[in-house]
């Protein structure tokens, strides 16, 4: 008569586990199908960059995660100027942030007259230059009204 208590209870102690397991994995499978609807929904902030440059005097604005900023074409952001690298720099938008990082340019990008090195922060109303363009970025249009 003992051993088949004792056996019921290790059934039922099995069964409790897997019971548990199976409501562990749920919890963690409906956690990552909730963030990873709400990570699909998030746009970055408008990028709004304005070229002080005679040249190529120009307002542009973003609503993409990544710019291009270079002298080839295909980049969001084209400056026809032989100091500017085919693709020069990268504006990305990620952990929250609007970040700048230098592709191996030659003449390099300047974050307020600092060389940038490493991916960097970016703050509204900063000034970039690549090569000899000047260009401020701000987030939102409100650059656009001041032309």
């Amino acid at each position: 008569m003992t051993g088949i208590i004792v056996f019921i209870l290790r059934v039922l102690l099995a069964a409790s586990l897997y019971a548990f397991l199976v409501l562990a994995l749920y919890s963690l499978w409906s956690e990552l199908r909730s963030n990873q609807r709400l990570a699909a929904t998030h746009k970055p902030p408008p990028l709004t960059i304005r070229v002080l440059d005679a040249e190529a005097e120009g307002i542009h604005q973003y609503n993409l995660s990544q710019v291009l900023i270079g002298r080839d074409p295909t980049c969001e952001l084209s400056i026809a100027n032989e100091l500017i690298s085919a693709q020069h720099a990268r504006l990305s938008y990620h952990h929250n942030q609007w970040w700048v990082e230098d592709l191996q340019s030659t003449n390099g990008t300047f974050l307020n007259e600092e060389r940038v090195y490493t991916p960097t922060v970016l703050i509204d109303g900063d000034e970039l230059r690549c090569g000899k363009i000047n260009l401020q970025v701000a987030f939102g249009e409100h650059l656009g009204t001041n032309s």
